[in-house]
C-alpha cells in the first residue's frame, strides 16, 4: 500500500475591509484558490492540484487558512496563491490578497509555527503600546497561549477529578 504524502500550506487573508473576514467561507475560498490555479497554470495545473486539495482550517476572526495538497503540486499552489485577488461570498466581492506564511509536511508543524508567528506579532505590539492599559492587554493575550498555563490548569483538574 502506497502512502500520499501531502503538504500543508498556511496562509494570512489580507485584506482592507474588516467585513471580508467576517463574511469567509471555507467553499469560496477554495473556488477562488482554484481559479487562480486554472488562471496561472491553465488545467494541468489545475488538475495536479485538485487530486486532493481541501481547505483544512479556517478562522475567519484572524483569517489563517491551512491548505492541503499533494507534496509534488504544492509548488503549484504555492505560485498561484499571490493572484488570489477577491473572494466572493454571499453575492457580495471582497478584495483581498493571501500571504503564505509556512509550508510544513504535518498540521502539527504549522501549528507550532503558528503559535511561533503569533507569540512574535504579539511582542511587537507590545513594543507599540501608548499606555499601560493596551500593555496589560496585550500582555494578557501573550500568556494565554503559553502552553505551560494549559498544561498546570488540566494538571489541577485532573487531581480534583481523583479526589472525589
Amino acid at each position: 500500500m502506497v502512502r500520499f504524502k501531502n503538504r500543508y500550506v498556511l496562509c494570512e487573508v489580507i485584506s482592507e475591509d474588516p467585513r471580508c473576514r467576517q463574511c469567509i467561507e471555507d467553499r469560496a475560498l477554495g473556488l477562488a484558490i482554484r481559479d487562480a490555479i486554472a488562471r496561472v497554470h491553465g488545467d494541468y495545473g489545475l488538475a495536479c492540484c485538485s487530486i486532493s486539495f481541501t481547505v483544512k482550517y479556517l478562522n475567519a476572526y484572524t483569517g489563517t487558512v491551512l491548505l492541503r495538497c499533494r507534496k509534488d503540486s504544492y509548488r503549484l499552489l504555492c505560485s498561484a496563491l499571490p493572484f488570489v485577488r477577491h473572494l466572493e461570498s454571499r453575492a457580495q466581492r471582497y478584495p483581498c490578497s493571501l500571504n503564505t506564511l509556512h509550508v510544513g509536511g504535518t498540521i502539527r508543524t504549522c501549528q507550532k509555527f503558528l503559535i511561533r508567528y503569533n507569540t512574535a506579532q504579539l511582542l511587537r505590539l507590545l513594543q507599540n503600546c501608548t499606555n499601560e492599559e493596551e500593555r496589560q492587554c496585550i500582555q494578557k493575550s501573550l500568556l494565554s497561549c503559553s502552553l505551560t498555563e494549559e498544561q498546570s490548569q488540566s494538571g489541577d483538574e485532573e487531581e480534583d477529578d481523583d479526589t472525589e
